[in-house]
Protein backbone atom coordinates (compact mmCIF):
# COMPACT_ATOMS: atom_id res chain seq x y z
CA UNK A 1 0.00 0.00 0.00
CA UNK A 2 1.34 3.31 -0.51
CA UNK A 3 2.00 6.26 1.99
CA UNK A 4 -1.07 7.51 3.64
CA UNK A 5 -1.92 11.27 2.19
CA UNK A 6 -4.79 12.04 4.91
CA UNK A 7 -5.18 13.24 8.14
CA UNK A 8 -8.07 12.13 10.06
CA UNK A 9 -7.16 14.00 13.21
CA UNK A 10 -8.10 16.94 10.56
CA UNK A 11 -11.22 16.00 10.02
CA UNK A 12 -14.76 16.64 11.34
CA UNK A 13 -15.66 13.61 11.21
CA UNK A 14 -17.72 12.69 7.50
CA UNK A 15 -17.31 9.05 7.39
CA UNK A 16 -18.97 9.28 10.44
CA UNK A 17 -22.02 10.81 8.47
CA UNK A 18 -22.40 7.75 6.69
CA UNK A 19 -26.46 6.54 7.09
CA UNK A 20 -25.67 2.85 7.28
CA UNK A 21 -22.15 1.77 9.10
CA UNK A 22 -22.63 -1.65 9.11
CA UNK A 23 -21.41 -4.03 12.18
CA UNK A 24 -20.45 -7.75 11.94
CA UNK A 25 -21.31 -10.16 15.16
CA UNK A 26 -17.16 -9.43 15.81
CA UNK A 27 -17.76 -6.11 15.75
CA UNK A 28 -20.77 -6.62 18.12
CA UNK A 29 -18.61 -8.61 20.65
CA UNK A 30 -15.66 -5.63 20.62
CA UNK A 31 -18.89 -3.72 21.73
CA UNK A 32 -20.07 -5.96 24.12
CA UNK A 33 -16.09 -6.51 25.52
CA UNK A 34 -15.57 -2.65 26.12
CA UNK A 35 -18.89 -1.41 27.47
CA UNK A 36 -18.92 -4.74 29.57
CA UNK A 37 -22.81 -5.17 28.89
CA UNK A 38 -24.46 -7.93 27.76
CA UNK A 39 -25.08 -8.13 23.70
CA UNK A 40 -29.00 -8.33 24.22
CA UNK A 41 -27.76 -4.48 25.67
CA UNK A 42 -25.31 -3.93 23.02
CA UNK A 43 -28.17 -4.22 20.78
CA UNK A 44 -30.26 -2.19 21.80
CA UNK A 45 -28.77 0.38 23.15
CA UNK A 46 -25.89 1.39 19.92
CA UNK A 47 -27.90 -0.85 16.66
CA UNK A 48 -30.16 -0.93 14.89
CA UNK A 49 -31.86 -3.44 12.05
CA UNK A 50 -32.45 -2.04 8.59
CA UNK A 51 -32.87 -3.36 4.84
CA UNK A 52 -30.47 -2.01 2.66
CA UNK A 53 -30.06 -3.41 -0.96
CA UNK A 54 -32.77 -6.60 -0.40
CA UNK A 55 -31.24 -7.64 2.63
CA UNK A 56 -31.27 -6.70 6.46
CA UNK A 57 -28.66 -5.65 8.08
CA UNK A 58 -26.83 -4.22 11.37
CA UNK A 59 -26.05 -1.31 11.44
CA UNK A 60 -25.35 1.49 13.97
CA UNK A 61 -27.30 4.17 15.56
CA UNK A 62 -26.83 7.79 14.58
CA UNK A 63 -27.76 10.76 16.23
CA UNK A 64 -27.94 15.08 15.35
CA UNK A 65 -25.24 16.23 14.35
CA UNK A 66 -24.35 20.03 14.10
CA UNK A 67 -22.22 19.97 10.98
CA UNK A 68 -23.39 16.67 9.28
CA UNK A 69 -27.67 15.87 9.30
CA UNK A 70 -26.34 12.63 11.91
CA UNK A 71 -23.81 11.03 13.23
CA UNK A 72 -22.86 7.65 14.79
CA UNK A 73 -23.60 7.28 18.06
CA UNK A 74 -20.20 6.75 18.97
CA UNK A 75 -19.15 10.27 17.67
CA UNK A 76 -17.92 13.31 20.05
CA UNK A 77 -19.43 15.99 18.08
CA UNK A 78 -17.28 18.92 20.10
CA UNK A 79 -14.03 16.71 19.58
CA UNK A 80 -15.16 15.56 16.41
CA UNK A 81 -13.32 12.05 17.31
CA UNK A 82 -14.38 8.38 17.50
CA UNK A 83 -15.25 7.33 21.66
CA UNK A 84 -14.48 3.96 20.94
CA UNK A 85 -11.82 4.04 18.84
CA UNK A 86 -10.08 0.73 20.21
CA UNK A 87 -13.61 -1.13 19.83
CA UNK A 88 -14.24 0.20 16.14
CA UNK A 89 -15.97 -1.59 14.00
CA UNK A 90 -13.78 -3.17 11.65
CA UNK A 91 -15.28 -1.26 8.56
CA UNK A 92 -13.95 1.80 10.65
CA UNK A 93 -10.80 0.26 11.08
CA UNK A 94 -9.94 -0.22 7.18
CA UNK A 95 -11.69 2.91 5.83
CA UNK A 96 -10.88 4.38 3.49
CA UNK A 97 -8.84 0.88 2.61
CA UNK A 98 -7.02 3.34 0.36
CA UNK A 99 -4.12 5.90 0.59
CA UNK A 100 -6.02 8.79 -0.33
CA UNK A 101 -9.53 10.08 1.39
CA UNK A 102 -11.42 11.78 -1.45
CA UNK A 103 -13.13 13.58 1.67
CA UNK A 104 -9.83 14.70 2.93
CA UNK A 105 -8.38 15.97 0.05
CA UNK A 106 -11.97 18.28 -0.80
CA UNK A 107 -12.24 19.66 2.76
CA UNK A 108 -7.90 20.58 2.78
CA UNK A 109 -8.58 22.31 -0.67
CA UNK A 110 -11.41 24.38 0.97
CA UNK A 111 -9.79 25.12 3.60
CA UNK A 112 -6.56 26.29 1.82
CA UNK A 113 -9.11 28.64 -0.08
CA UNK A 114 -10.82 29.95 2.56
CA UNK A 115 -7.32 30.29 4.63
CA UNK A 116 -8.72 28.93 7.78
CA UNK A 117 -7.62 24.95 8.59
CA UNK A 118 -10.91 24.64 10.53
CA UNK A 119 -13.04 25.68 7.71
CA UNK A 120 -15.80 22.74 7.70
CA UNK A 121 -17.72 23.44 4.49
CA UNK A 122 -21.83 23.60 4.90
CA UNK A 123 -24.44 22.82 2.07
Amino acid sequence: MSKIKYDCAKCPGYCCSYDLIEVSNHDIGRLVKHFKVSDAVARRRYLKRVRSAGKDITVLRHKKDEVYATTCVFFDQDERRCTVYAARPHVCRTYPDASRCGYYEFIRFEREQQGDEDFVPSA
